[in-house]
């Protein structure tokens, strides 16, 4: 077998702390793969006004699959504000780079396990098993967007819409539009990659999470979609709820929950639930796909304030490359890293402050590292 191409993004913050880690349970575990290194993130915003400079996306293109750290992420306003002094005023416009990713590689499965590890004292309970399938390329990430409101597009809007007569009285410079764009493929091919999964690890029902009797074209598409999906999956039973039953039915009965499925938003949003049920975003990895890539990171953000610290817990990460090591075929090795991984967690030795210990990033890795 050709050697794997691994492209690896630390990107900001504690990023480039949880990839240290990261790279002590590789060194052990030693798959025959070549890692690239590349640039990411805040700085090459600032100096270079793109987050995402093209000649990274250049290196993935000529990888297998990518490790990514965390990035920073900043409003416009301040965003314009922290760029060097020659490119302000330039018309530049910051766009999250991972969204971008997920766009350029069509990453359209955004994959968040949610899996309760035995003596974790965070978990909010025991035995939890749940996996998160969300839509990664549409919806209110869309990047389709408008501000101010220009008269032919409100015009247009009106035309189709009678919603639109509220804001008459209302100026174009005081309207913000976000569009949250579905199509017919992205719905079906997401709900069929929860269903496969379900199938392959013997899941009795996929759940689908919208809202479709208020946003009814958007959310309805996908429920119409997941239903003609699920005749295909025999012994499979489809679920279907509101996203904001689904937070309340979560914290109340989330055994009665494996797979779930929803748009890009709602998955953001339903996901990080998820994993405070199982010890917070130190625990929550997730894996980017589609039909020819794929993007691993923890689902967790870039904590500026803890840069160079090694002092945020690298479990997610270390799950991360788990699923990284199971994409490019290493499924052994990744297996050997998950049960490495929970012992750690249940020996309760080594653990992070928001475990209740005082241990850093590095040694929590050495210590899965040990296990191996």
């Amino acid at each position: 077998m050709a050697k794997k191409k691994i492209a690896v993004l630390p990107g900001d913050g504690v990023g480039n702390d949880v990839m240290d880690a990261a790279f002590i349970v590789l060194d052990k575990l030693n798959p025959d793969v070549e890692y690239v290194w590349g640039d990411i993130g805040w700085e090459f915003w600032r100096t270079e006004g793109d987050p995402l400079p093209e000649r990274t996306v250049e290196l993935l293109k000529g990888t297998d699959a990518c490790l990514f750290g965390a990035i920073t992420s900043k409003p416009k306003e301040e965003a314009d504000r922290e760029l060097v002094s020659e490119l302000q005023n330039k018309g530049l416009i910051y766009r999250s780079p991972i969204v971008r990713l997920r766009q350029i590689f069509d990453l359209y499965i955004n994959y968040r396990p949610c899996v309760a590890y035995k003596n974790n004292p965070l978990i909010y309970r025991e035995g939890l098993d749940l996996h998160v399938f969300r839509e990664n390329t549409e919806g209110l990430y869309s990047g389709v967007e408008f501000y101010p409101l220009e008269d032919d597009l409100r015009a247009s809007m009106k035309k189709y819409s009678k919603n639109m007569n509220k804001f008459d009285n209302v100026d174009g410079g005081d309207i913000a539009v976000s569009c949250r764009v579905f199509s017919r493929n992205s719905c079906r091919r997401i709900v069929k990659a929860a269903f496969e999964f379900a199938k392959e690890k013997g899941y009795k029902s996929v759940t689908v999470v919208e809202k479709p009797n208020v946003v009814r074209e958007t959310s309805g598409l996908m429920v119409r979609e997941a239903r003609k999906v699920a005749e295909n999956y025999p012994g499979i039973d489809l679920w279907e709820t509101n996203v904001d039953a689904m937070c309340m039915w979560l914290l109340k009965n989330p055994h009665d929950y494996s797979v779930l499925v929803t748009s890009n938003m709602f998955g953001d949003i339903v996901s990080d639930l998820c994993a405070q049920l199982v010890g917070g975003l130190g625990f929550a990895a997730s894996g980017s796909r589609g039909d020819g890539y794929a993007l691993f990171e923890p689902t967790h953000g870039s904590a500026p304030k803890y840069a160079g610290m090694h002092k945020v817990n690298p479990i997610a990460m270390l799950l991360s490359t788990k699923l990284m090591l199971e994409y490019i075929g290493e499924a052994e090795m990744a297996d050997r890293l998950e049960k490495a991984i929970a012992k750690a967690i249940e020996d309760g030795k080594i653990r992070t402050y928001d475990m209740g210990g005082g241990n850093t990033s590095l040694e929590v890795a050495q210590a899965v590292a040990d296990l191996l």
